[in-house]
């Protein structure tokens, strides 16, 4: 509440010293005069659409005048090779509504203005809006009412398509982007997402990819919709980021997905897969009575943080003899089925331990993600799943860049501005971490350090 009260109050300071500048400067009172007299300050007719119009023409006569070389009126104007040839009626949507224009031309036809490009039906300001709404979860159907509701402007249901599938070069150009040589630590997530498949609609799973370099730094390597089951999939996801350059990964960090580990050794021999213990113990959970949760958790903790997989083994089997072992023998059974995936993880020291004990680092990302997507039927392919979690992860990046931008200068204790969600965070005790992974692993480290 103290952030919003902060970001309230800069807004309102700002707003204040721009509008009382106008004021002093005499350029508001006719403005003024008008709304005194009834005229419209919003809508068809209103006062903000002449002033984009009369702004926009603006723009464009004097563009219009560099491309011809002389002023309009100028007596000398008979001298000059090109001259002036009126002007054609051109409508444009922009974030106050459409605005018809009288767009100025030459008699040579070549003037090409910038301000509104030929064939340009809408600002680029609106085009931003529309792909800022898209990546905030608004369908297209959505979006079209928004502008109709808000702004007046009517834009069909293909063009707001084709203004967010302009993206689709940048999300392919980021999906095949080169990666770096060694990523000492990759954590794998999904989320669910409907997709129509054919005559039906089906749930696939959008896996999402962090990486975590040598520097500590995270970055989501990719967003890939599961089309096949098991092991043919996750070959095809492996071979492709070894084809963006990824020459060996340490630990592969997910959630027991089938086929998984064999394409992982496939790929990269030498990488260990290990299951997320956060995930393992959920699923242990899973048919725990309510009253019984706490007693259980508190007899599972001595397993997996034990000294080495024996003494786990060790923990495991005196939990089994136990009542509740007794009374919950599912949960047993799940810690021994994820018993070879699971135990890599106990070979590593403590700190160590804490960058991979969980996939929360691309959790908090799904989280955020399952709020974009929960408004959606389904979606029409696996490349519309793509562009949006591409663009929603963008946006909410972008957002909380703005919101620490504020508060930049401000004393500690009053920023409470959101740190980075993934991309570009630092993961949390990484140097004492890579220094263990070194100790571990130094032939596979040392040559890229």
């Amino acid at each position: 509440m103290a952030k919003i009260d902060l970001d309230r109050e800069e807004r309102r300071r700002e707003q204040k010293e721009l509008a009382d500048s106008l004021k002093a400067s005499g350029a508001l009172e006719d403005i003024f005069a008008r709304i005194d007299a009834g005229e419209p300050l919003t809508g068809h007719a209103g006062l903000l659409k002449a002033m984009v119009k009369a702004t926009l023409e603006r723009g464009l006569d004097a563009e219009l005048t560099d491309h011809v070389g002389y002023e309009r009126g100028d007596p000398a104007a008979g001298a000059f090779p090109n001259s002036r040839n009126g002007t054609y009626p051109k409508t444009v949507a922009t974030q106050v509504g459409d605005v018809e224009l009288a767009v100025p031309r030459d008699r040579r036809g070549t003037f090409s203005p910038m301000l509104v490009p030929k064939g340009t039906r809408r600002l680029d300001g609106l085009d931003a809006v529309i792909v800022s709404l898209y990546a905030g979860g608004m369908t297209l159907r959505d979006i079209t009412h928004h502008l109709l509701a808000t702004v007046g402007t009517e834009l069909s249901h293909e063009t707001i398509s084709k203004i967010v599938d302009a993206v689709a070069e940048e999300v392919l150009a980021w999906q095949q982007r080169p990666l770096e040589a060694l990523y000492p630590v990759i954590y794998l997530d999904a989320i669910i997402v409907k997709v129509r498949d054919g005559g039906h609609v089906r749930n696939k799973a959008a896996h999402i990819a962090v990486g975590v370099d040598l520097d500590g730094v995270k970055h989501v390597l990719g967003i890939w919709v599961q089309t096949t089951e098991g092991a043919k999939f996750w070959a095809a996801v492996c071979a492709e980021l070894a084809n963006r350059g990824v020459r060996d990964v340490l630990i592969v960090c997910c959630d027991g997905l089938t086929g998984f580990p064999e394409a992982v050794a496939a790929t990269w021999p030498e990488a260990t897969v290990q299951t997320c213990v956060v995930h393992l113990i959920r699923a242990a959970m899973r048919f725990v009575n309510y009253a019984d949760r706490k007693a259980v958790a508190a007899a599972l903790k001595p397993i997996y943080t034990a000294a080495n997989a024996d003494a786990a083994l060790t923990e495991l089997e005196a939990f089994e003899a136990t009542p509740l072992g007794k009374k919950y023998p599912s949960t047993i059974k799940t810690f021994r089925q994820a018993w070879e995936r699971f135990t890599p993880f106990l070979a590593f020291p403590p700190a160590l331990r804490r960058v991979i004990y969980t996939t929360n680092a691309i959790e908090s990302l799904n989280y955020q993600l399952r709020k974009v997507t929960k408004n959606r039927g389904h979606f029409p392919n696996d490349n519309a799943v793509v562009k949006l979690l591409w663009l929603a992860i963008c946006d909410i990046e972008d957002k909380r860049a703005r919101d620490r931008e504020k508060e930049r200068g401000r004393p500690a204790s009053q920023r409470r501005a959101a740190g980075r969600l993934v991309e570009g965070q630092v993961t949390t005790n990484w140097k004492q971490a890579l220094e263990q992974l070194a100790l571990v692993h130094p032939e596979r480290i040392e040559p890229h350090l």
